[in-house]
């Protein structure tokens, strides 16, 4: 009996607590700004007590000073003319009739100019203005998400794969919220329009005032233990919903999976297959990037086929394999396929199709395997060894340039030295090689690089990583044929994960996607819809009730069950949604 009122009397206090406890600031940001304040104090504490003690010392030299002037004052005026020079009033009621009583005061004025007019203003500005400063930001900063906020998505860091996430959320309609524990860098992006809210990553209140148990989808970016303290935080609090969550080690992969995680993405495995499959089809074969709604999507260069010098009416590519032509490649550049595309050695066509389909064309067009082939990998970091996997599964040897020893793995040939110079080039085998795949993580080399081997070998493939977008249309003015990033290839992987497989990367910039028939289009034809003409997307395929018709009839009727899956720019693909914007909306992912 006692055990049982003991227990009822501390749920109840426990309750009377948890109800009393503020729900503003966090206990570790209090707790922070506390010692931060002890700090400040103790600090300001010690400026005082020197400035008594130089007060003290000078009123001393003060009394000496006059004693031999045969003059005497109180310590009370001593400290008054101290005080009034330091400050320098001088009023002039007290001086000196000697040289040292005047070089004394000299001193005085001087330090007492260097202590109060420089020492007490910096005092005012860090103690006083910068927190004050700081406490205004962090309190103009949302802490929680609006009210009735549901099926979003909550990202937990600030990066480019976080930046691409959220312009992908923007253009699909979909909510978002990204946690940052910086008042500062919190409040310059609330500044800037993004939904962000202020609070610890590892804290559970804050996932609560990010209302995450409406939410669709947690996403952990930052380090591996960290996405595994998020993903237990999440599966404490609101067990039915997703996360995705990224890994740097192999070994990260399943500590995240028994944590919590759903989905858990190695970025730079992800990124060095992407490039890989990029050399591949370089021989009249067709080379599956990747598939979309059953459909596989795939590349083929035509060097070296009788392909070369026609144009795709000519080539008749769909009445003779029954294959969807996207678009082409040519040099870096994309261009959605017409009646009048012509055809050249550096051409690398975007195909869509079944398999049956692919392997009628390989059966028309392959003039080799692309084993045979040699390709250099630049750069021997984890997306340069992934690359390297992805030929060894292919059977196709490789070489990768490393400056760095200690970074050769066996199973691989390696060359030590710098890409730079000539003569390494050479021992990797620049000459042979099909494909170069430039992967070091500052784009500024991979820039020089890129220009470099492509004036070395003009008729090599060349495909280089960007960490940056802005670096994007200058690896491609460099000579680059296919650019590939962190930002792109992971955020594509989240959201695909996200929205149920329903956006492909073909290319940094250029997605192949799905969506629902507007409404606005159901019962019009393709020729009546001019959905080229008016976002720049281009249609690939229909699906209905599972099946999907590639080369669709541009006189057939669209209808209202039926999705559409369409090639774009990232420009195209934010022009569809915001003409077609709630089209694209769709039931979200939970666990």
């Amino acid at each position: 009996m006692l055990k049982s009122v003991g227990a009822a009397v501390g749920n109840a206090a426990a309750q009377l607590v948890g109800a009393r406890r503020p729900d503003a600031p966090e206990l570790s940001e209090r707790l922070a700004r506390d010692a931060q304040r002890r700090r400040q104090l103790k600090t300001a504490l010690v400026l005082l007590l020197v400035f008594a003690v130089v007060v003290t010392a000078y009123s001393a030299v003060f009394h000496a000073l006059m004693a031999r002037e045969d003059r005497s004052y109180s310590w009370a005026t001593s400290i008054y003319w101290t005080l009034t020079t330091m400050t320098t009033l001088g009023f002039g009621d007290i001086t000196f009739t000697s040289d040292a009583g005047r070089i004394f005061s000299v001193v005085v004025l001087l330090s007492g100019s260097a202590l109060l007019l420089v020492l007490l203003p910096f005092v005012f500005i860090q103690f006083l203005f910068l927190p004050w400063m700081a406490e205004r930001e962090r309190r103009r900063t949302p802490r929680r998400v609006a009210a009735g906020m549901s099926g979003h998505l909550i990202l937990t860091a600030t990066g480019p794969v976080e930046e691409a996430l959220i312009e992908r959320a923007r253009n699909a309609d979909v909510p978002y919220v990204v946690i940052v524990e910086d008042p500062v860098e919190a409040g310059r992006m609330h500044d800037e329009g993004r939904s962000v809210i202020l609070g610890a990553f590892d804290d559970p209140d804050t996932y609560r005032r990010a209302n995450v148990e409406q939410a669709a989808l947690v996403v952990a970016t930052r380090s591996d233990a960290a996405n595994t303290n998020i993903a237990f935080t999440v599966q404490e609090i609101a067990p039915m919903v997703g996360v995705a969550a990224s890994a740097n080690s192999s070994a990260s992969v399943e500590i995240l999976e028994i944590a919590g995680a759903d989905h858990v993405v190695q970025l730079g495995q992800i990124l060095g297959t992407a490039m890989a499959a990029r050399t591949l089809g370089l021989a009249g074969r067709s080379r599956v990037i990747g598939e979309l709604a059953g459909l596989l999507i795939a590349e083929a260069g035509i060097g070296g086929t009788d392909l070369v010098g026609q144009t795709l009416a000519q080539a008749q590519l769909r009445a003779r394999v029954g294959i969807g032509i996207i678009g082409v490649w040519n040099r870096g550049v994309f261009e959605v396929a017409t009646a009048d595309t012509v055809l050249t050695p550096s051409t690398i066509l975007l195909l869509a199709g079944t398999e049956e389909q692919l392997a009628a064309y390989d059966a028309l067009y392959a003039t080799g395997g692309d084993a045979a082939h040699h390709k250099i990998i630049i750069g021997g970091g984890r997306v340069g060894r992934s690359a390297a996997a992805a030929f060894a599964s292919e059977g196709i040897s490789c070489t990768i340039i490393e400056k760095l020893a200690d970074r050769r793995r066996p199973g691989v040939h390696y060359v030590i030295g710098d890409a730079a110079e000539r003569s390494v080039l050479e021992a990797a085998g620049i000459d042979e090689a099909t494909a170069i795949i430039v992967t070091t993580h500052d784009d500024d080399e991979n820039v020089y690089l890129t220009r470099y081997c492509r004036g070395l070998r003009p008729d090599v493939r060349l495909v280089s990583r960007a960490r940056l977008d802005r670096n994007v249309s200058t690896l491609y003015r460099a000579g680059a044929d296919a650019v590939l990033s962190y930002a792109a290839t992971g955020s594509a992987a989240i959201w695909n994960f996200f929205r149920g497989e329903e956006t492909l990367l073909v290319s940094e910039g250029l997605n192949v996607f799905r969506s629902p028939i507007p409404r606005q289009l159901v019962g019009k034809s393709l020729a009546e819809a001019h959905l080229y003409r008016r976002t720049g997307c281009n249609v690939v395929a229909i699906e209905r009730d599972g099946v999907v018709q590639g080369n669709p009839d541009p006189q057939a009727p669209l209808p209202a069950d039926g999705e559409l899956v369409l090639v774009a720019t990232d420009a195209a693909e934010a022009k569809f949604s915001q003409l077609y914007p709630h089209t694209r909306t769709r039931l979200r992912r939970h666990r």
